[in-house]
């Protein structure tokens, strides 16, 4: 293990000390079974974050921020690096660089524009600015992409866990808007064969992904995948996308998998039946600071599990049993459990 220096440019310069482990970044595996992951997004970056206090608390093997890490909304390349600065400069957010592993894609707030996509005209220099904020490698293969993209591998081949980061703003056709419903949404579904979601390059990528071995898959987006439609952002805008990534799944026999998403600004479990495949889960984690207390109707989301305040994440994977269960939950700013669900290996 050696020490990195991360230089973070806020008023005045701060020096903080990184512990990462040689060679357990992208694409690349580590032979140490993991138990704990912990996830979020929508974190307003000047705003007080207690909830770090709790992820903190709860130790995470792995934390994967999941989009709109920032609120950054811009095009001045100078204002997102000040947003990135203020978040690095909480307290809360350095213990976490220090104690667990982070990993990081995006959605549109930290992208620069919201509900942006192939149109926002800084993309370029976002991503620069993004992997630069969460220490990427200067060798990296995520700094030669289009696109942020990327996968890990963690434990030995009887307990491999695959975290793949899907980058669904950077080549995703721009949405179309109609009247806005009864409950705000205004976009409509694109049935266009040319839409997409991922780009033909990371489309490629994935299936290729898909096709390693991993005992448990965690599929992961800043959007939620498996939701009904319902005129705000998610996969249902590109139904000939959502078919084409549950083909690709049946097509590579992909075992394990359960989707991971974001930008709600509250917390719930989706669950989707799949003709020819085993049944679907989406667990959608927001918001670290940012909250709605009007849910959007999802007929697939299980009863209960669904949960608006301040809040992050937890996978737990128990491996000691015969067959090994995974729990997710919801935590609070005070660690108290929101809700929890089990799935058992063998239902993937």
């Amino acid at each position: 293990m050696s020490p990195r220096k991360v230089v973070i440019k806020k008023s005045l310069v701060v020096l903080i000390s990184l512990t990462l482990l040689a060679g357990c970044r992208n694409e690349q595996s580590k032979e140490v079974a993991i138990n704990k992951i912990a996830l979020g997004s929508c974190i307003k970056e000047g705003k007080q974050a207690p909830i770090f206090t709790a992820i903190n608390d709860y130790r995470p093997d792995v934390f994967a921020f999941l989009g709109d890490n920032i609120y950054g909304d811009t095009v001045d390349m100078k204002v997102l690096l000040k947003k990135y600065d203020s978040l690095a400069g909480q307290a809360g957010y350095q213990v976490l660089q220090n104690q667990s592993e982070v990993i990081a894609t995006w959605d549109d707030h930290d992208y620069g524009r919201n509900d942006a996509g192939v149109e926002y005209p800084k993309k370029v220099e976002s991503q620069k600015i993004f992997l630069d904020f969460f220490n990427e490698p200067q060798d990296s293969i995520r700094r030669k992409r289009q696109g942020i993209y990327t996968s890990y591998f963690y434990g030995p081949k009887d307990k491999k866990v695959q975290i793949i980061l899907l980058d669904n703003r950077y080549h995703r056709t721009k949405l179309k808007s109609g009247t806005k419903n009864v409950h705000g949404g205004k976009y409509v579904p694109l049935s266009s064969p040319q839409s997409t979601m991922l780009g033909e390059a990371q489309w490629k990528w994935l299936e290729e992904e898909l096709k390693k071995d991993a005992t448990i898959r965690f599929i992961a987006g800043g959007t939620q995948f498996l939701t009904e439609h319902n005129g705000f952002e998610a996969w249902a805008n590109f139904p000939k996308e959502l078919e084409k990534l549950i083909n690709l799944l049946k097509k590579t026999r992909a075992n394990g998998v359960i989707f991971l998403s974001g930008d709600t600004h509250w917390t719930e479990i989706t669950k989707r039946k799949i003709d020819g495949y085993y049944a679907l889960y989406d667990f959608t984690s927001s918001g670290l600071t940012e909250v709605h207390l009007s849910k959007t109707p999802n007929k697939y989301r299980l009863e209960g599990m669904s949960h608006a305040g301040a809040n992050f994440g937890a996978i737990e994977i128990d491996w000691a049993k015969k067959d090994p269960v995974i729990t997710l939950k919801a935590i609070d700013v005070k660690g108290d459990i929101k809700f929890k669900h089990d799935i058992q290996l063998s239902e993937l």
